[in-house]
């Protein structure tokens, strides 16, 4: 069971720790990671239970500003060499 969430939205200015508290209010945060200059952010939750409960109270809610979106994270896309690439 995914216990990762995406964090959509976010204001340039906002700190792992700022979005680390917020998230902390529904249950156990193990980690957050702020894609700076990026405006979106990943909070991974200490269980399924947990995510499931920030993302039901958290996602359209308004923080620094801003309406934030919650969704259940997807795993990263492999990424495929571009037409330039060569193998020599």
């Amino acid at each position: 069971m995914q216990s990762k969430l995406y964090v959509g939205n976010l204001s340039y200015a906002v700190s792992s720790e700022q979005l680390k508290e917020l998230f902390s209010g529904y249950g156990t945060v193990v980690e957050v990671k702020v894609i700076e200059g990026k405006g979106f952010g990943f909070v991974e939750m200490g269980s399924q239970a947990d995510a499931e409960k920030a993302k039901k109270e958290l996602h359209d809610t308004q923080f620094m500003g801003r309406t934030i979106a919650v969704q259940e994270a997807r795993p990263p896309k492999e990424r495929q060499k571009g037409k330039y690439s060569r193998r020599y």
